[in-house]
């Protein structure tokens, strides 16, 4: 595989928010992902505002999570492959764009450890000396922690990410560990579609290949 080029770095703590309109096409789901990465912030007072209810009605979605907000737990990204039309939304005077428009086939995932397949054509990376928060599946997978959550508990940071493990009702088999990287590691899924799955706490993890 050719090396990746970073594009953007000191993604670390980067916080952002998420809203995802899900829409009927024909006998599937179609999910449009809308998100304040490289706008803004996501500020608190703004998002505490948001009424998922109301945006499902005004636009004609069949449901809508509102997810974030969030913290990047990555420290760059790469080139995007095939981006999506940027269609710009504001969402209680957040600007958001659409990041990406997902097919959920025929019913939605829902629930902790369950394995999802998005379809990002995105590439991460992780920095040499940092450390990194993994799930570990019965088979031995590592999924990698790409955001945290602070929209389940708001006390979720980067500095209590090393302790996660004893907070998790890890089913059996799985485990959950912290440790520093000795050289980059770069998840790199666009040419194929990323496996990620959450934690009951919805700190999002990836596989890394």
């Amino acid at each position: 595989m050719a090396t990746q080029e970073r594009l953007i770095s000191d993604q670390r703590g980067v916080r952002y928010g998420e809203v995802l309109a899900v829409f009927a096409e024909g006998n599937d789901l179609i999910a449009h992902v809308y998100g304040t990465q490289l706008l803004n912030d996501c500020p608190q007072e703004l998002w505490d505002g948001l009424d998922a209810e109301a945006i499902k009605v005004e636009m004609g979605a069949l449901f809508v999570k509102l997810n974030g907000p969030r913290q990047w737990v990555l420290d760059g990204l790469g080139t995007k492959v095939a981006p999506v039309e940027p269609v710009f939304r504001d969402f209680n005077g957040i600007t958001m764009r659409r990041i990406a428009v997902i097919e959920l086939g025929g019913q939605l995932i829902e629930g902790p450890y369950v394995e999802r397949h998005v379809d990002r054509g995105a590439v991460f990376f992780f920095d040499e000396g940092r450390e990194v928060y993994e799930l570990v599946d019965p088979e031995g997978r590592a999924f990698v922690m790409q955001a945290l959550c602070m929209g389940v508990d708001p006390t979720t940071s980067l500095e209590t990410l090393a302790s996660l493990g004893d907070r998790l009702a890890l089913p059996d088999g799985w485990s959950y560990r912290t440790r520093v990287l000795t050289e980059e590691l770069v998840v790199d899924t666009s040419d194929h579609l990323a496996t990620v799955i959450q934690d009951e706490f919805e700190n999002t993890y990836t596989l890394p290949y």
